[in-house]
């Protein structure tokens, strides 16, 4: 870790990798609007495909498990897990609407 960084994220890379998950949820944001919103696309997407009526929240929770997978495949693999952190506060925001 970079030494310019606050120093609980030098002591704890569990702490720096949930700010670098914040920090990615925030710039997608920027880039394809609000979370919910993404979401609801994807479900109202999803449904015709899968032929069951898909929440928002499950899509968060599905791209949870795929990053699981993911990580399965290749445990070394850092950003599966800022994925998981990131899809995680996605789905806590769905939780909440």
């Amino acid at each position: 870790m970079a030494m310019d960084q606050p120093k609980e994220q030098q002591k704890d890379p569990g702490v720096a990798m949930l700010i670098e998950a914040a920090d990615t949820v925030r710039q997608r944001q920027k880039v394809y609007g609000p979370m919910q919103g993404n979401m609801a696309r994807t479900a109202a997407l999803w449904t015709p495909i899968l032929g069951v009526s898909v929440a928002p929240w499950q899509v968060a929770a599905c791209m949870i498990t795929l990053k699981i997978a993911r990580l399965v495949e290749t445990p070394e693999h850092g950003d599966s897990t800022v994925d998981i952190a990131g899809y995680a506060a996605v789905l806590k925001e769905c939780q909440e609407k």
